[in-house]
């Protein structure tokens, strides 16, 4: 806020923010208070009213003064439920648009669901990969995001997805885990449409490493199970060391069960990412997908990430998405992506060859790297 300048607009919100939430309070108040008051001008009225009734009732000889006196004694034990009752109706009506929030959430579906006879995908299934002209565009969009999209993996190949941001990398991943489905098309794992197996056997077969990845307040051996949650404390020891973090974890005060704050913000770039890797090693997926794993690191934490991912990507088939060619240059295959569509493809040397935008590219970050 202050390297923009933007103070005075930023309290002014802040204001304007507060006033509103103050009268929402003050309005919620008075109705609590004529609420309060009226209850209890009630409670206090009606012994008067009821010593009234009794007396005309009594002159009347249509009531005893003992059966007066016997209701006048009931009146005390039907005030305190009316005054509860008047407190949890105040309650209620705070409340309800928390609950109204919760059950949305609650009631929401999943537009991805499982085909009525879906098969589990077994590791054994999970090697080969195929996309088959795939197409896909947001409901109600008319753009394509991705147009024919093909290309084979064989089991434990490594393809990097290369081009421009906004061309539609990420979108292949995500159709892999079938955070969406495709629109045209068919992708293959196993030989078989992803569709046909149930979506949670096939997300137990993919890890995924991103440029940020996500972590949860507790303690770093929670975070490292969450990728298994019965796993032994050897699995876990074991996970931490094949991902280059058992050093710093046991240079913390406590080690295993340091608590990393909300989204691991007590841990470095580097070392997070690390804790990431060991969670996608103790899950032991046989599909991995690193997307820009290493790309907003220091170099120091570079080298360790990427020391860690060599051996996490070994006998795994590996899609990779990076800006920075040298992460890509040893991938068995290199798709360019432009525009959602599938531009070139080849190895890092044929596609040198090649007068296109994985040579510009390159050349592009080349010409970066000896001006620097």
């Amino acid at each position: 806020v202050q390297s923009f300048t933007r103070e005075p607009e930023e309290q002014q919100s802040f204001f304007n923010e507060a006033s509103s939430l103050l009268h929402e309070t003050l309005e919620g108040a008075r109705w609590g208070a004529v609420n309060a008051t009226t209850v209890g001008f009630l409670t206090g009225i009606a012994p008067i009213l009821v010593v009234f009734a009794g007396s005309f009732f009594i002159l009347d000889q249509r009531l005893t003064l003992g059966q007066m006196i016997l209701f006048y004694s009931y009146l005390g034990s039907f005030y305190m439920p009316v005054n509860r009752f008047s407190e949890l109706t105040q309650v209620f009506s705070t409340s309800m648009a928390a609950i109204d929030r919760i059950f949305e959430v609650l009631d929401m579906e999943s537009d991805i669901k499982d085909a009525p006879n879906a098969l589990e995908c077994t590791r054994k299934d999970a090697g080969r990969l195929e996309f088959k002209h795939v197409v896909f565009r947001y409901p109600q969009v008319e753009r394509s995001i991705l147009e024919n999209i093909s290309f084979e993996m064989n089991e434990g190949d490594t393809v990097a997805l290369v081009g421009p941001s906004g061309s539609g990398k990420s979108t292949i991943i995500n159709l892999i885990a079938r955070f969406y489905d495709v629109t045209e098309g068919s992708i293959l794992i196993g030989g078989r449409d992803i569709r046909d197996y149930t979506v949670r056997s096939l997300r137990q077969q993919i890890g995924m490493v991103f440029q940020e990845s996500l972590l949860f307040c507790g303690s770093i051996r929670d975070n490292i199970k969450f990728g298994k949650p019965d796993a032994t404390e050897q699995e876990v020891l074991w996970a931490a060391e094949k991902a280059n973090a058992t050093r710093f974890i046991m240079e913390q005060e406590q080690g295993f069960d340091t608590i990393i704050g909300e989204r691991g913000t007590r841990l470095s770039g580097g070392q997070r990412q690390r804790i990431a890797i060991a969670r996608v090693f103790l899950k032991n997926p046989k599909i991995l997908i690193l997307d820009e794993a290493t790309s907003s690191l220091d170099s120091e934490s570079e080298k360790q990430v990427e020391s860690a991912l060599q051996d996490l990507m070994l006998g795994r088939t590996t899609i990779v998405i990076a800006h920075r060619l040298s992460t890509v240059m040893r991938a068995d295959r290199i798709i360019v992506i432009e525009d959602g569509k599938i531009v070139e493809s080849g190895t890092h040397r044929q596609l040198l060859e090649n007068d296109g935008m994985y040579r510009q590219l390159y050349q592009t970050q080349y010409r970066q790297k000896t001006t620097e």
